[in-house]
């Protein structure tokens, strides 16, 4: 995240900003222009700071969102934790190369978030417990690395669909909004990448790195729901099959758009890998 484009793209809609958080305009400038060192955990409590300083108390609706967000970190970021640290599991070095580096993205994504909520006057969520094996849904999670990567799909699909359905949410703070949709874009690569590996484990150019339709790609009706809604080819109220005559299947439509999931919707498919 560079600081000094956040301070730049406000200053284009608030051109008092600098005057707004300190009449020492030159200061501001010179922290907005070096801001862009300061280490990532450090930024939430400058950037908290400022704007409460700036704007006034941060409505309840963004912290409410991030620590939402927070609870699908948590349950990410223990999952990986748990497969990456399990003996024999990920066989493939390469494949556990790249879920390494998944794996420390999750944890800056905990780390940010929960720095974020305190500087702007919330508490972080605490971690739930979690029961990766969802109840006995997926009793091999962590002893066989075909359930581990249906797993991680599905986790990763809905945490892009989740962050979208609360992008609307974040609108009143852009900065926020902003670091929001930079981590919904880290999920989706995430997301292309374990796709990417079940392809190539099962040989199967069918698995693409998006979502076609609302299929699962081979993991099946455990996690229909996940991919429920995903079938959706009507965008602003447009049918874009065929759309001014160009040669869009309905496959292609589905798979350019990821649909947004609701608060009550994500909750609804985790709850089963919450103990509590």
């Amino acid at each position: 995240m560079n600081i000094e484009q956040i301070f730049s793209d406000i200053e284009k809609q608030d051109p008092e900003v600098y005057n707004r958080v300190d009449t020492r305009r030159d200061s501001m400038r010179e922290f907005a222009r070096i801001g862009g060192k300061i280490a990532l955990t450090a930024l939430p409590l400058a950037l908290g700071g400022i704007f409460k300083k700036a704007y006034g108390q941060t409505p309840d609706t963004v912290t409410h969102v991030l620590n939402f967000a927070l609870v699908l970190e948590h349950l990410e970021s223990q999952f990986y934790n748990t497969g990456v640290s399990t003996p024999g599991l990920i066989k493939d070095a390469s494949a556990l190369q790249g879920y390494k580096i998944i794996q420390q993205h999750e944890k800056e994504h905990v780390d940010f978030l929960s720095a974020t909520i305190t500087a702007l006057g919330g508490i972080p969520q605490k971690s739930p417990v979690f029961d990766f094996t969802a109840g006995g849904t997926f009793p091999t999670v962590f002893s066989d690395y075909e359930t581990f990567l249906a797993v991680s799909q599905t986790f990763e699909d809905t945490g892009v669909r989740a962050y979208k359905g609360q992008a609307p949410n974040l609108k009143m703070n852009d900065t926020v909004l902003t670091a929001a949709l930079q981590i919904h874009s880290v999920e989706a690569r995430h997301a292309s990448y374990v796709r990417s590996l079940r392809s190539s484990y099962y040989n199967d150019e069918k698995i693409r790195p998006w979502i076609t339709g609302a299929s699962t790609a081979g993991i099946g009706s455990s996690v229909a729901g996940n991919y429920a809604g995903e079938d959706n080819t009507v965008q602003l109220g447009i049918n874009i099959v065929g759309i001014d005559g160009f040669n869009i299947s309905v496959e292609d439509a589905s798979e350019a758009f990821d649909e947004p999931l609701t608060t009550a919707q994500v909750l609804a498919l985790i709850q089963p890998f919450i103990v509590s």
